[in-house]
């Protein structure tokens, strides 16, 4: 691993491929959340031959230290940028997974001169449709939860009440809690209608976290966008047991893209 410093806040990273040029192409990887590099370490040694790689650890993940305070993915957005902007390149490429979508996406549209592609694999970040039950069934949730909170200093314990009523990501987010919070709640609608590099989203049909008709409202709302389905695959199968067929989809991504 090595480590930058953007803006005063250390990055950590692993290179892969050739080192970093001005007429070769640059393959930037960013993990889902609560992951690190090393989710898509596998998936980049099978393109390594192809340009230079960079995996990210995003602050708070892997190797790279907490953020100095809880952060929305513009803040993450901004401090790559800053360290991709020390770069001489011709062609970028980001290659984002879950979490890791939602910061290419701002970085596309607050810096369209750094990205010249965009390959998102499970992107979140845009409203989920949810039936009325399921909305009905959110709101008791969120109603008992306040409810209780309010017994805390009466001996229910707010440890219980977060095993109870919070989601899996929330409650092993630990210290990240607050980032997480503010990540989830961001609606990237209107950001992601100034991105106009090429974006090639792809999705599992059986994702329950990101259900692929995000990536179709995605695919709507950019001009130069288009959607792949991968069938049998959900939020993380899609990069283990899907890798192969990812790969494939993103060898002729770059082909199209930085030729």
């Amino acid at each position: 691993m090595q480590t930058v410093h953007p803006l005063g806040i250390e990055l950590a990273f692993q290179q892969l491929g050739a080192e970093p040029k001005a007429d070769i192409p640059q393959i930037i990887w960013a993990h889902g959340w609560m992951q690190s590099h090393v989710a898509l370490l596998p998936l980049a040694k099978s393109l390594e031959k192809i340009g230079s790689h960079l995996l990210i650890d995003f602050p708070g993940f892997g190797y790279s230290p907490m953020p100095p305070e809880a952060w929305g993915t513009k803040d993450y957005a901004e401090h790559i940028a800053a360290w991709l902007k020390s770069f001489s390149c011709d062609k970028r490429i980001w290659v984002g997974h879950s979490f890791g979508c939602r910061v290419g996406i701002q970085i596309a549209a607050l810096y369209p001169d750094l990205i010249d592609g965009l390959f998102l694999i499970a992107a979140p970040g845009l409203p989920n449709r949810r039936s009325l039950w399921k909305q009905l069934k959110i709101k008791a949730k969120i109603y008992s939860y306040k409810g209780l909170k309010r017994l805390v200093p009466f001996g229910v314990s707010a440890n219980w009440l977060k095993s109870r009523f919070g989601s899996r990501d929330y409650r092993s987010a630990g210290i990240l809690r607050p980032t997480f919070t503010k990540i989830v709640s961001e609606d990237l609608t209107e950001i992601v209608k100034k991105v106009h590099c090429p974006v090639h989203l792809v999705y599992g049909d059986r994702d329950k976290e990101t259900p692929f008709y995000i990536g179709q409202q995605y695919a709507k709302c950019m001009q130069k966008a288009s959607f792949f389905l991968l069938h049998r695959y959900d939020h993380c199968s899609i990069l283990t047991q899907g890798k192969y067929q990812v790969a494939n989809r993103l060898k002729a991504f770059l082909e199209n893209t930085v030729s």
